[in-house]
Order: structure tokens, then C-alpha cells, then sequence
């Protein structure tokens, strides 16, 4: 769905590759009350800060939680959308609403028939070892 996708930029017509690269809580890195979605586009990083409120208010209102892997499609979504309207100036991070984090996620839910249904992350190719493709050193074993 929207964790690794190819989009048509609207200003420039250049196909966009768009992979999620990691969720991060923001508490800790920024001081921001947000979970950071991060993609890379086209090799580039990009952001998209969802507010943490967004997971109360999303329980609140239909009794239902957002998972890590909601996440990652809402803001790949988000990303998507940005691309396609033209909103995408080449930011390195993007700051979502509580309403649009719950609208995508009611969209995305239903495009994939439920939440069972969602890809899950990371990303991993038979042939591809995260710790190397991430740069990062297993707990105990020396980096590479």
C-alpha cells in the first residue's frame, strides 16, 4: 500500500520512490508531542510528525487503536497526497492535524479491507540485511 510506492511529482513529472525507512516517538528526539514517520524519497529523507494526540482522539471516537503499522500507511498516505497536489516543496518534514490523521486512517483501513489486512514493516527483502542497510550495529556485535 503506502509503505513503498512510486508517485508522479505534479511540478516536475519525476516518478518519486517513496520507502518507509522507520517510526520514531518524537518525545525523546525532538521534544515534540508527535510519532515521526520517516520515508526516503527518491534516497532523501522526509518526515511526516503525526500528533500523539491523534491515537487518544482515534480511541476515543471509534474504540480502535492505531498500530505501528496504521501509522506507517497514514503517513505514507499523507506523503502520497503531497506529491500528487503539488503541496510536496521538497520540506524535510510534514506536520499532520489530528483530523487528517484520523481521516487517513479511516481511508486506509477500508482500502485494506482491516487492519489485518496492512502490510507489515519493516520492509525486508530476503537478500537485504537491515542492520546494513540501516548502518547499525546489532546489541553486542561490532559494527560493520
Amino acid at each position: 500500500m503506502y509503505e513503498d510506492f512510486t508517485v508522479t511529482d505534479h511540478w516536475t513529472a519525476e516518478p518519486l520512490h517513496c520507502a518507509w525507512k522507520g517510526t520514531i516517538v518524537a518525545i525523546a528526539t525532538r521534544h515534540a508531542d508527535s510519532t515521526d514517520i520517516r520515508f526516503a524519497v527518491n534516497g532523501k529523507p522526509v518526515w511526516i510528525a503525526l500528533p500523539n494526540l491523534a491515537w487518544v482522539e482515534q480511541r476515543r471516537r471509534t474504540g480502535k487503536v492505531i498500530t505501528d503499522y496504521l501509522a506507517a500507511q497514514i503517513a505514507g498516505r499523507y506523503l502520497k497526497q503531497a506529491i500528487e497536489s503539488g503541496y510536496d516543496n521538497g520540506r524535510e518534514m510534514y506536520t499532520m492535524t489530528v483530523d487528517e490523521v484520523l481521516a487517513h486512517a479511516a481511508v486506509v483501513v477500508k482500502e485494506a479491507g482491516g487492519t489485518a489486512a496492512l502490510p507489515s514493516l519493516p520492509v525486508i527483502h530476503e537478500d537485504v540485511q537491515p542492520e546494513r542497510e540501516l548502518g547499525i550495529a546489532l546489541p553486542g556485535e561490532p559494527a560493520a
